[in-house]
């Protein structure tokens, strides 16, 4: 019975779900937020404009502005970059829909691309192609952790005119040669969920080096109020202005305290999630039935997600045949992501149809997302690893 899959009355690989993501939170991390919770300050205070700082310097730019989220932070850079309607921003269509909705939030349109068919990044000659008079902007994702090829993107966005924004929400501490990812464009967003490198429960990071964009980015966090209320306290003044429509957008002191205690750990985090990576190439590589990640010479991945992609020709069912077996093994496998021009509101509002974007759609009927995160064990991933072997040698063609 142990070798009969789950699904049809075996025994599972494993007796609890193992699932795909989980956050850290250490002792420490409880004292960071007991501490702010006991200060005087709870919304937007202090501890939020430590942790730009700090967040910045790790990421090596002049400036970075704290978000409610990572959703939140991407609408921010559409706006410091005003960016409206009329307006067309280039955006891979295999993301997350935030990366694509940021801009409709601002009345602008997003115009889908395809992917590398490697990297699942954001083509360069994709964008080449897609760009317009219209075009004021690009979204670049570093999918999965793996920096995209920021190089031929910038060349092509400096001859175009338009503005750099890296959706970095998977690559906190990724490195593209000496350069880190959040440091290549002219805006980059950080998601801080609990999913990701690090976290502050939720909430979002923008860097930059521009100081216009920093204080458009700040101000529209706050209803674009031209004072905070630390300020008008400090100068016992009641006074404000508001010139453009903000939102409001602030992260609280207590996630604050969170996220710094977590950053001074994402190097023993990342070192972790790149060894558990490690193991799962050594145990998959060579699988017929799998394609593992590349990892592009020059770059170093964060690792947010480790993704194989079903070899379908050696198969006889189809990917969510195989998610729903490892399912049933309480591998708590996931698909990241349903292309955003396959989501009905965006396939409706953009044109589009199952085949305007082939890379993306093959990818998307093979991927998988196997467990990762910090706190796993070596026997964890050779846990998934046996269940693979157990589910694919069950559907292998033979």
């Amino acid at each position: 019975m142990r070798h009969q899959l789950a699904l049809e009355g075996g025994r599972p690989i494993r007796d609890q779900l193992l699932p795909y993501a989980r956050h850290t939170i250490e002792d420490d991390d409880v004292e960071a937020v007991v501490h702010a919770l006991r200060s005087d300050w709870l919304t937007t205070g202090p501890r939020v404009e430590e942790l730009e700082h700090a967040f910045a310097e790790r990421i090596g730019t002049r400036f970075a502005v704290a978000y409610s989220s990572g959703t939140a932070a991407l609408h921010g850079t559409v706006f410091a970059a005003r960016i409206g309607p009329g307006d067309e921003v280039v955006v891979p269509t295999f993301t997350f829909a935030a990366s694509a909705a940021c801009t409709i939030y601002q009345g602008a349109l997003p115009v889908l691309a395809d992917v590398d068919p490697i990297t699942l990044n954001l083509d360069p000659a994709e964008l080449e192609r897609r760009i317009t008079r219209r075009t004021k902007g690009v979204v670049v994702v570093h999918y999965a952790g793996t920096p995209a090829d920021m190089n031929q993107i910038r060349a092509i966005a400096q001859k175009a005119g338009i503005i750099v924004i890296e959706d970095a929400a998977h690559a906190a501490g990724a490195r593209l040669g000496d350069q880190a990812c959040g440091a290549m464009g002219d805006m980059a967003v950080f998601s801080l969920h609990p999913a990701k490198q690090l976290t502050a429960g939720e909430g979002g990071i923008v860097t930059t080096d521009d100081p216009e964009l920093a204080t458009r980015l700040r101000r529209f966090r706050n209803h674009c109020m031209h004072t905070t209320g630390r300020e008008r306290e400090a100068s016992a003044a009641y006074a404000y202005t508001i010139d453009e429509l903000g939102y409001n957008y602030r992260l609280t002191d207590i996630q604050a305290a969170l996220g710094l205690s977590q950053l001074r750990k994402l190097d023993r985090f990342l070192a972790r999630r790149r060894k558990l990576a490690a193991a799962y190439s050594e145990l998959l590589v060579g699988r017929p039935e799998l394609v593992c990640p590349a990892v592009l010479a020059g770059t170093e991945p964060a690792w947010h997600l480790y993704v194989v992609r079903l070899a379908l020709e050696q198969l006889v069912v189809d990917r969510d045949a195989v998610f729903g077996a490892l399912r049933a093994e309480n591998i708590g496998v996931n698909v990241h992501y349903i292309p955003i021009h396959l989501l009905g509101y965006y396939a409706r509002l953009l044109g589009h149809r199952p085949g305007d974007f082939p890379v993306a759609e093959n990818a998307f009927r093979r991927i998988l997302t196997l467990p990762l995160f910090e706190r796993m064990t070596r026997a964890d991933v050779d846990s998934v690893a046996a269940a693979l072997d157990k589910v694919l040698s069950r559907y292998a063609r033979h």
